[in-house]
């Protein structure tokens, strides 16, 4: 407890470096994998090979994808870069099938009724699809938050700092609490992201909130 309280400046340092890192490849791979999503399902043709594919990405090893990236687009090995467009591809990597699956829990009539009032294409999608496919690409961003947290700790593995640094540092000095502050960090930061993701859901979804049961609306009936 004593380092921890020692080097709370050190460890709310790295905490802010670790969530620019995170919320900066978390809102790209979201933004990305939103029209790749949409392409699968629209072309079933190609649905399942193209979620085969950005499946397959998440299985490339985070060391060999930093040397990919570095070799293949000139990224600089280590550099904060090369970690948020590695970070990136997983996150497109996980959101893009929430994004099709999302695309296909809307309800055909209600994509027929939007078409027969008029909606284009482009309006049905942001106005009709996108909103109601919010609850299944809201627990895909959930699940992508939290796994993009805590990859990001790889980081440092290429010099990056962010709370991996606590990892790496506190195992060579055999700073056991050192270890566990860096531990603690990105779940309470992994937390809060999720928390604040549901709230965001409630606000910007109301008609998701949960409807009451049978029961509940008889009971309600019985005391009103």
């Amino acid at each position: 407890m004593s380092w921890v309280l020692d080097n709370l400046d050190l460890i709310w340092g790295l905490s802010l470096d670790h969530l620019r890192q995170s919320l900066i490849a978390i809102v790209l791979g979201f933004v990305i994998s939103v029209p790749i999503g949409w392409a699968a399902f629209r072309y079933t043709a190609v649905r399942g090979p193209t979620l085969a594919t950005v499946g397959l990405l998440y299985t490339i090893p985070s060391l060999g994808l930093f040397a990919v990236l570095a070799a293949v687009f000139g990224i600089p090995l280590l550099s904060e870069a090369n970690l948020v467009v590695a970070l990136t591809i997983y996150a497109v990597a996980i959101m893009t099938r929430s994004v099709t699956d999302g695309l296909a829990s809307v309800d055909p009539v209600t994509r027929e009724a939007a078409v027969a009032v008029g909606f284009g294409a482009w309006r049905r999608f942001w106005t009709v699809d996108f909103p109601l496919a919010g609850p299944v690409l809201l627990a895909g961003l959930r699940v992508t938050a939290s796994s993009t947290i805590s990859l990001a700790t790889v980081g440092i593995l290429i010099g990056v700092q962010n709370l991996g640094y606590l990892f790496t540092n506190g195992s060579q000095r055999r700073i056991i609490p050192e270890v566990l502050a860096g531990v603690v960090a990105v779940v309470v930061i992994a937390v809060v992201i999720d928390l604040l993701l549901v709230v965001a859901g409630r606000l910007l979804m109301p008609w998701n909130r949960r409807r009451p049961t049978r029961a509940e609306r008889a009971l309600q009936a019985v005391t009103a």
